[in-house]
């Protein structure tokens, strides 16, 4: 079932129910999103302006950008929870089972790539928000601000799980290859999205 087409309410249920899905990385793919869309409100209320026609082009471009990485972000939901399924396939295989280990480590690579992905899109909208923020309506900026702080909380979920299986993975080469790329994108992309939101917050006096 794609849990984006239920109802709000009825997302939030079963993330808190026993369910197996939605997830950590389903929320922060939901949550990635709302940020997104928070950065593109404020591109919407920008285009056609007067007094921001000499941007409107380059707001128009991002706006087209974001529209894509929302609707990336929402798949993001459901493939999530498909990506955990061989994994959760892979714990059920009998310890003697002479494959199981093999089975075990290509499953949980595949269980990083998801959470993994999740991460570069909140980076892509990250740089478009901070472009809102900059040069979009001043009369929307928090919204911005609003935008990185939710795509900033969803970049550090989906880090999670990633960490979660790489910590499992026996062949430590990959383990910290993937560990590397996360942690470069949180180095990078969580400072930004607080430079954001402190300026931001700066332009109210606070």
């Amino acid at each position: 079932m794609d849990m984006t087409l239920e109802s709000c309410r009825t997302f939030v249920e079963v993330l808190a129910s026993n369910a197996p899905a939605p997830g950590g990385g389903g929320a922060a793919a939901l949550v990635g999103a709302l940020g997104t869309a928070l950065g593109n409100m404020v591109g919407s209320l920008t285009v056609g302006k007067k007094k921001y026609a000499d941007v409107e082009a380059e707001i128009i471009a991002l706006k087209a950008k974001c529209d894509d990485l929302q609707k990336e972000l929402l798949d993001q939901v459901e493939a999530d929870d498909k990506g955990f399924v061989p994994l959760a396939k892979a714990y059920g295989i009998p310890k003697d089972d002479p494959n199981r280990d093999q089975i075990l480590e290509e499953a949980t690579v595949v269980a990083c790539q998801v959470p993994m992905h999740i991460m570069e899109l909140c980076c892509e909208a990250i740089d478009c928000i901070a472009v809102f923020a900059e040069k979009g309506s001043r009369l929307a900026v928090s919204d911005a601000g609003c935008g990185a702080v939710c795509c900033k909380a969803a970049l550090q979920a989906a880090s999670l799980n990633v960490f979660i299986n790489t910590k499992s993975l026996k062949n430590r080469e990959t383990a910290e290859a993937l560990n590397a790329k996360a942690n470069g994108m949180l180095e990078k992309y969580c400072a930004l999205a607080d430079q954001i939101f402190t300026t931001v917050k700066a332009g109210f006096g606070q």
